[in-house]
């Protein structure tokens, strides 16, 4: 699956990646983001090596 929409958040400072996927969640929900759009977020997080990793993907998915 390809998305190409980004949300618009912020991420706190210091927080972990399954933290901060739940701050994106919330956020992409009220976006209209898809239930398979967020999922598939979901894994690539969960899926990453590390906190580092994960929240690489969170920004990737993160409106500037």
């Amino acid at each position: 699956m390809t998305i190409r929409k980004k949300v618009r958040w912020t991420l706190p400072p210091n927080t972990g990646r399954f933290a901060a996927l739940d701050l994106f969640v919330r956020a992409a929900e009220t976006q209209d983001w898809t239930d398979e759009e967020i999922q598939y977020v979901m894994n690539e997080v969960v899926e990453a090596d590390n906190d580092a990793a994960g929240l690489e993907v969170l920004k990737w998915y993160t409106a500037a």
